[in-house]
């Protein structure tokens, strides 16, 4: 297969589901191509598959594919561009970070890979080797070694990735090294100005909860994780960030909500986005298990942590939980003639960390996960008077380093007839997502946030009188900086042809491109309720259309 039908058959292939089936084809399409000596439409063919698996967030697939395409291009360079050089580059780094989450992908290639990817960087990007020796060598447990490329890194500059983000990743290492305080000064600078960054806030509230925890600033670890788990709980992406969450509950002296956490995300272990992140929420959910059973959560006599805006007599995540959690009978009240089983759950959580663990030093060669695990099953709790977690933040509460206040709760509705202007209020905001029986959440600088389906939308007051409605689309789905040439000419074209949103594309960390739009309207002269209802109806309609559009692309 090459020429027109294998071109025919690539553009077919690109129109499939990300499933196994759309793989297969692609697997088809290029070993014909290589059969046929088509040297371009196999790569083409192999740029797509790589694709596929990082989105699917299978990344340990990456290395045959890039291999194969590598090859090629060392052999037949005047068939690629700077934009295939670039995709490529950006999936080698990929695989590179596969090695610490995932067991699936061998030591010795991943080596080969950084060594090739090195080489062929030419010392143009010293950050990102210097950051993937120094991840490595940290997954590894030599932290002398670590170090040292610590040191490079941050001497290097966050270069072409997200400073933001970059922080949060350095500020994780000197966490999992005791330098709580150099995480804590690291990143509150990240918390007061997050910039442009899609992932922030949140990423850096929540790779502060355990420095906090441990410095004893438990007030401030409560707020940052009210904050983020708002945002955390339903974001498919976010499942790594779960752990923290987890462990601030254990740890931080909040058991019972942590149980409703672990209960109501159990699904998410059917397709975690990799073995590091499920190894990291089974150790630390089966933590969570031990130390809730220890202090009487499930038993009818135990303490119940009331937690945020909690509802009387809510059981603990019943409503979201697995046929296993149903199994166990997780409930804040055990059931006449029951018994608590939180110790059966956590027994399973605690067998498959271990295992996962396991493969991973086996892989390795050494104990170095297994240990760590240990270490973190062996932990107590930091505080036996941990302080209330806050309600949802008030919504003009200043967000600053160190001072997530919440308040008392939002700003209260205002009683205004539903055709007369008045000036726009986060309370007017928040109505008109709910009564679309849609959920949103409320941010401390005010910022209204909610999902629907492919699109996040924050909705904003700026301006000196706070009397603009701006609202930001964002798609979900990212496309590799490779792509970059494709993602100009998609939203150059949508803002030909559509009106809103205004579509621009913002590149982030890690080699990937968001997809972004605005929607920004003037309300100088008031607006009444049943206005912001139309706009914000006309901005979920569109953005939702900008975002299926995104996740249509090939």
């Amino acid at each position: 297969m090459s020429g027109d039908a294998g071109r025919a058959a690539l553009d077919a292939a690109r129109d499939l589901p990300d499933g196994e089936e759309r793989l297969v084809e692609l697997e088809r399409i290029a070993a014909h191509a290589d059969a046929a000596g088509d040297v371009r439409l196999g790569v083409d063919a192999r740029l797509v598959l790589i694709e596929t698996h990082r989105y699917r967030g299978e990344r340990w697939r990456l290395v045959e594919p890039l291999d194969r395409c590598l090859a090629a291009v060392d052999q037949h360079p005047a068939l690629f561009d700077a934009d295939d050089v670039a995709m490529l580059r950006s999936g080698q780094r990929a695989a590179v970070e596969a090695l610490p989450a995932s067991p699936r992908i061998g030591l010795d290639q991943a080596r080969v890979l950084l060594d090739d990817l090195d080489r062929r960087l030419g010392g143009t990007e010293p950050g990102t080797v210097a950051e993937l020796r120094c991840r490595l060598a940290d997954h590894l447990g030599d932290e002398p070694a670590a170090r040292e490329w610590y040191a490079r890194w941050r001497a290097a500059g966050p270069g072409r990735d997200c400073a933001a983000c970059v922080a949060v990743r350095q500020a994780e290492l000197l966490t999992g090294w005791g330098e709580w305080a150099e995480a804590v000064r690291m990143l509150e600078p990240v918390i007061a100005d997050p910039g442009d960054c899609t992932d922030q806030p949140e990423a850096a509230l929540v790779a502060l909860l355990l420095p906090y925890l441990r410095l004893g600033r438990h007030d401030d670890a409560g707020r940052a994780h009210v904050r983020a788990y708002r945002r955390h709980r339903r974001e498919w992406t976010a499942f790594g960030h779960l752990p923290a969450h987890l462990l601030f509950c254990a740890l931080g002296g909040h058991p019972a909500r942590g149980v409703e956490i672990l209960v109501e995300q159990l699904p998410r272990l059917a397709r975690p986005v990799d073995e590091r992140s499920a190894m990291e929420f089974t150790a630390a959910g089966a933590l969570l298990c031990r130390l809730a059973a220890e202090s009487g959560v499930g038993h009818p006599s135990g303490p119940v942590d009331p937690g945020p805006a909690r509802t009387p007599g809510r059981t603990l995540g019943l409503d979201h939980a697995t046929r296993l959690a149903e199994a166990f009978g997780l409930v804040r009240v055990t059931p006449p003639g029951g018994t608590p089983s939180l110790a059966a759950l956590g027994g399973e959580l605690l067998a498959t960390a271990t295992d996962l663990a396991g493969r991973f030093d086996a892989r390795n060669g050494t104990g170095h996960q297994s240990g760590r695990i240990a270490a973190r099953l062996a932990e107590r709790p930091l505080t036996t008077a941990p302080p209330p977690l806050p309600a949802d933040p008030v919504a003009d509460d200043p967000a600053g380093p160190g001072a997530f206040d919440a308040g008392s709760g939002p700003e209260p509705a205002d009683d205004v007839p539903p055709d007369e202007p008045a000036p726009l209020t986060v309370a007017v905001i928040v109505s008109a997502v709910e009564r679309r029986g849609d959920r949103c959440a409320v941010e401390p600088g005010g910022t209204v946030v909610g999902r629907w389906g492919e699109a996040v939308i924050r909705f904003e007051r700026v301006g000196t009188r706070a009397e603009i409605l701006h609202a930001r689309v964002v798609a979900t789905r990212r496309l590799p900086v490779g792509r970059r040439a494709e993602a100009y000419e998609f939203v150059n074209a949508w803002n030909r042809d559509r009106l809103l949103p205004k579509a621009y594309v913002h590149e982030v960390a890690g080699g990937e491109l968001v997809l972004a739009g605005d929607v920004t309207t003037d309300l100088a002269h008031g607006v009444a309720p049943a206005q912001v209802e139309v706009l914000v109806e006309a901005v979920v309609r569109t953005g939702t259309a900008y975002a299926d559009a995104v996740a249509a692309l090939p």
